[in-house]
């Protein structure tokens, strides 16, 4: 699925598929985090990986909201990793990756501090 852009980041997704995003123009197949400014790597391939470490590395950015992509589908990672990033007053909202990809674009056209935490692999 291809999507328009409205932002100037770099980093926003160009199209989602359900082998891997495109984002500056290279199709990335591995789970990432991105925001405005940065893309990285992120660790969980699936919410079953998920680990307190891999929430911290989302704090560590300084998000005012995580969205988390969590596949094909959407799948509820262990309330403590929600609650976690809620009490240090991080939104956190959980997708389907191409729901994720599409709301991680409009938060970001609105220059909010977003977090898109994609589990891809």
């Amino acid at each position: 699925m291809r999507f328009a852009e409205d932002t100037n980041s770099p980093f926003s997704i160009q199209s989602v598929s359900e082998d891997g995003v495109v984002i500056d123009g290279k199709h990335i197949t591995r789970s990432i985090l991105v925001n405005a400014t940065t893309l990285q790597d992120w660790p969980p391939r699936s919410v079953a990986d998920m680990t307190g470490d891999d929430i911290a590395q989302c704090h560590s950015l300084d998000p005012e909201i995580v969205i988390i992509g969590t596949g094909r589908t959407q799948v509820f990672p262990p309330a403590e990793h929600v609650v976690t990033l809620q009490q240090l007053g991080i939104g956190v909202e959980i997708m389907a990756n191409d729901a994720a990809c599409r709301t991680f674009n409009v938060l970001l056209s609105e220059d909010r501090h977003v977090l898109l935490a994609l589990m891809l692999g």
